[in-house]
């Protein structure tokens, strides 16, 4: 073989293996760069974690004794990049619903007062006006007490007719016909007595109900007032009149 073809031969291997290294390269970076662009690349490279004892772990796999534990994932840069909150016990998880349950409740409660609070805002604008609308739902009350009184004095005044006429027909069988319209007289005033009960219990909710509204929007106004820097004169903080 001459030196020319030697040459040839040399050069033409050469260039196989560069191609072949080339290749190889090629393929270690297409690999690292799926390897990266992967979701496993994102897990972490340690776990920290606590011991029963209080002692720290750092492990690159979880130990079954240690999943129902609080830890930290850190990434190969050892930048934290999950935690984990200890599981919790049955107990501890009802305990925590519980919790839950309560702040949702207050939370409700808190836009409940905040929602009568607009409301009352926006239906009176003096407390004249709360005083006027009390007015009207007494009234309203009283119509019913007035009415349910009148015709219990005109059952009364029945009830008074039948035992009447029941001593002029004593011994007559008609008697049992007035004593069946006495009983029922007798349950038509029960009812009428229970109604004005209810009625008298209904008073008191109204008064109560229109106080605490009037307070309220007392509060309301002043708050707002002194948000804006202003004073609010109430019936009792009036200024005296000039003389």
């Amino acid at each position: 073989m001459n030196a020319r073809r030697i040459g040839t031969v040399a050069a033409d291997r050469a260039g196989r293996g560069a191609r072949y290294i080339a290749a190889m390269t090629l393929t270690a970076l297409v690999a690292a760069a799926a390897l990266l662009a992967s979701p496993g690349s994102a897990r972490a490279a340690l776990y920290k974690w606590v011991d029963e004892k209080g002692v720290v772990h750092y492990t690159d796999t979880l130990p079954p004794e240690a999943v129902d534990k609080a830890r930290i994932e850190l990434n190969k840069q050892g930048v934290e990049v999950k935690k984990t909150d200890k599981a919790l016990t049955p107990e501890q998880r009802r305990a925590s619903e519980q919790d839950a349950q309560r702040q949702k409740d207050l939370a409700r409660q808190q836009e409940e007062i905040a929602r009568r609070d607009r409301a009352l805002l926006s239906s009176y604008t003096s407390e004249a006006e709360i005083d006027l609308a009390r007015k009207r739902s007494l009234q309203t009350i009283d119509n019913v007490v007035q009415s349910t009184l009148a015709y219990s004095d005109q059952l009364n005044k029945r009830k008074a007719e039948i035992e009447t006429k029941k001593e002029e027909l004593k011994g007559k069988p008609v008697i049992a016909v007035l004593d069946r319209e006495l009983e029922s007289i007798d349950a038509a005033l029960a009812r009428q007595a229970e109604l004005i009960e209810q009625k008298k219990r209904e008073t008191e909710i109204v008064v109560a109900r229109y106080d605490a509204d009037k307070q309220r929007w007392r509060e309301l106004v002043a708050g707002k007032a002194a948000e804006n820097g202003k004073s609010v004169a109430t019936p009792d903080s009036a200024p005296p009149r000039k003389k």
